[in-house]
């Protein structure tokens, strides 16, 4: 559903919420998987919590006010906060008692007073290809395109992992949502041979029908984005009523999974948009899954360097998990991670107005 930009968007409870004596007020970013994202949150809690009023707010992002410049043209220090600054700013300003983000997103050091305070259940984190409709009987997988083929991404991790295990392929930028991606792939005119596109994306808005190959470390290769497929729930610490009703909605395996993953990425001081790629999952004897197991990788945006570590650790709390993601970050530093990531980090300071493209993971 679109919305106009001036106008918040409103969803209530149930058909008493009007009489309810509590109300929380969402905030979200305006685009059409945004909105699909807060209503499951706002659907969710309702469920447990049906005296209370929710009451979805949308804004525009940085990124979503200017669509005209190039998402790599911001600078550094806006780059890490291009999806989330604004509504952030809303909640210390205490407009919205809680924010619903795609996890990937999130900055990995929150706001003065602000607190990751709720991770629901997670869909796929995985990447997924998608091929041109006119292309769809004669490639499936990567490994299927032949050379000189055009992947149509605007992440350095995916191009960087890509090109590791296929250099043959060519890249272009793709911007935009969903719809707008898909259209441009199709286009009988269109130079896109495939996207390469999020599986949480895709189901949230009921296009995972379009998906011919999931990515991973055992077919294509590639290892998932910090958070990717979550839902991140920011509050204010000291918002002890907010904190009360997003504690039930938590999953806690999957707090466990994310907060590794964003250990990984805050030691290695990586922004989401560097090449550094997650792969998570519960392993363990007689089906207690009490260990985690972690893939990592850092890759040169030329794909023809990679350090690449995998570890796993029996988890319970949320400071082990931390504890175990700064673990894996050094396993990636003694394998050659840094020394990537100082190159890239130069690179992008070098080339912030120049074609070196930059942009979320």
């Amino acid at each position: 559903m679109s919305t106009a930009a001036t106008q918040p968007v409103i969803t209530t409870s149930d058909a008493k919420s009007t009489h309810a004596s509590t109300t929380v007020r969402v905030g979200t970013r305006k685009s059409a998987l945004a909105l699909k994202q807060a209503d499951f949150v706002v659907s969710s809690l309702s469920k447990l919590h049906p005296h209370v009023h929710f009451e979805i707010r949308g804004m525009d992002s940085l990124a979503d006010k200017d669509k005209i410049t190039a998402l790599y043209s911001f600078d550094k220090t806006d780059g890490k906060g291009l999806w989330t600054n604004e509504l952030e700013a809303g909640l210390v300003a205490k407009e919205l008692d809680l924010v619903v983000h795609s996890l990937k997103d999130m900055p990995t050091s929150l706001p003065a007073g602000c607190v990751l305070a709720c991770i629901p259940e997670r869909e796929d984190p995985r990447d997924v290809v998608v091929v041109k409709k006119s292309l769809e009987g004669q490639y499936k997988s990567l490994a299927d395109l032949p050379q000189g083929s055009v992947v149509g991404t605007s992440s350095v991790r995916r191009m960087a992992q890509i090109r590791r295990k296929y250099p043959g392929l060519q890249f272009r930028d793709m911007r935009g949502n969903i719809d707008t991606r898909l259209r441009k792939l199709d286009a009988q005119d269109g130079e896109y041979t495939v996207l390469i596109l999020a599986a949480a994306g895709l189901s949230r808005m009921n296009l995972l029908g379009r998906a011919s190959q999931y990515l991973e470390s055992a077919s294509g290769g590639m290892l998932h984005a910090v958070g990717q497929g979550g839902l991140g729930l920011e509050a204010r610490a000291d918002d002890a009523t907010t904190l009360a009703l997003l504690k039930p909605f938590q999953n806690e395996k999957v707090m466990l999974e994310a907060e590794a993953e964003r250990s990984v990425m805050r030691t290695l001081e990586g922004g989401c948009s560097i090449p550094i790629g997650v792969e998570t999952k519960w392993i363990g004897d007689d089906g207690a899954n009490n260990k985690l197991r972690m893939v990592a990788t850092v890759v040169s945006v030329d794909g023809t360097e990679g350090a690449d570590a995998e570890l796993e650790e029996p988890i319970a709390t949320r400071e082990e998990a931390v504890a175990f993601g700064i673990k894996v970050a050094q396993a990636l530093t003694e394998k050659g991670a840094q020394k990537i990531l100082d190159v890239i980090n130069a690179e992008r300071e070098a080339n912030q107005q120049g074609a070196e493209k930059w942009v979320p993971a």
